[in-house]
């Protein structure tokens, strides 16, 4: 096995000298054999010296290279960078529009939120109406249903006889009295030594008359009130035998025919009569009941021209406030009407 082994020295300012030198193991023989390759000293110099010179050369490449490198890599980063910057200005726009468009989507919703809001507030406010209306009408026909229930009830409880016409019209039998009389207080009597009797129902009516013509100092008493089925058969057959039938039937009607005995009926007096009729129509307490008593719900039931009785202006008649009223206001009287105008208000008969 052998070994080469190269030495160089190095001298400042020389050059440099190769030797190479073959060392063979001592148990083999020794033998030299020529160096054909010894490279001559003046191409080693040669070689060496441009080896160097090439050294320039390469770093300008290298640098030119490493140049070109960075500016190839510049390039390619501001190229780069162009692209992100377009692509993030793109992204940028795309998301304006997005958002434009989310807030036109928005600006929409809203609006036809807002809208059926609009909608939904004047539902409800027409629904609340409607309800308010069916409400009203329901309430009215409550009561009106009430008001029929009640006037029912009132037309059951009134006796339809009291707003007839009798004076040879209607007929009441020997049976027939009110349900309820009261007496007629002595002080609003002439003659305090008769008993005079009035209708339950209709003697409030008759009072506040009294009371209303006292007040404007008008002195009206009770003459008669409430007669019998008897008792007016007696009156009759008096006048009868005093006057003849033919005059008695002028002034007196015969027993079942007299208003007297629905117990709503009654004959005024006052002072200077001396508890009589005659002469009533030149009173003062005559000309009184003509301008109030239809307020207080009485009609003189036989007046100048009927077709009945004489003339009797002591005579008046409760028929209620609103029929009395309906008369004087068209200045018609209470036989002149049919009898199915006046059973019309019978319903109101007591209503104040």
């Amino acid at each position: 096995m052998s070994t080469i082994e190269h030495n160089s020295k190095e001298h400042n300012g020389e050059d440099h000298n190769y030797e190479e030198r073959i060392v063979v193991p001592t148990h083999q023989h020794h033998h030299t054999t020529p160096d054909t390759h010894t490279e001559p000293p003046d191409r080693r110099k040669t070689r060496h010296a441009h080896s160097i010179s090439l050294i320039p050369v390469t770093l300008g490449v290298l640098g030119i290279l490493i140049i070109g490198g960075l500016g190839a890599l510049y390039l390619y980063g501001e190229r780069h960078i162009s692209s992100l910057s377009s692509e993030l200005v793109a992204s940028r726009d795309a998301q304006q529009e997005l958002n434009e468009s989310f807030e036109i989507q928005l600006r929409t919703i809203t609006d036809a939120l807002r809208e059926m809001q609009l909608e939904n507030a004047e539902l409800l406010a027409t629904l609340e109406d409607e309800q308010r209306s069916v409400a009203r009408s329901l309430e009215r026909e409550l009561e009106r249903v009430t008001d029929t229930v009640g006037d029912l009830e009132r037309l059951t409880r009134t006796d339809p006889r009291l707003l007839q016409k009798y004076s040879s019209v209607f007929f009441l039998n020997e049976h027939y009295e009110p349900e309820r009389l009261v007496e007629v207080p002595s002080r609003w009597i002439y003659d305090e030594s008769r008993v005079q009797r009035f209708h339950a129902e209709a003697w409030p009516f008759l009072e506040r008359l009294l009371r209303a013509a006292q007040r404007d100092n008008v002195r009206l008493y009770v003459a008669s009130g409430y007669r019998s089925f008897t008792e007016q058969s007696n009156i009759k057959t008096g006048y009868t035998v005093r006057y003849g039938a033919g005059t008695a039937n002028t002034f007196s009607a015969d027993q079942g025919y007299s208003e007297h005995q629905l117990g709503t009926a009654v004959d005024f007096t006052t002072e200077g009569l001396n508890g009589g009729l005659d002469g009533f129509e030149e009173t003062d307490a005559y000309q009184w009941l003509l301008r109030n008593a239809h307020n207080h719900g009485f009609i003189l039931s036989y007046p100048p021209g009927n077709e009945y009785f004489i003339f009797e202006p002591w005579h008046w008649r409760f028929v209620g406030v609103r029929l009395a009223r309906d008369l004087n206001r068209r200045g018609e009287f209470f036989y002149d009407w049919s009898q199915r105008d006046i059973d019309k208000y019978l319903i109101y008969l007591f209503d104040r």
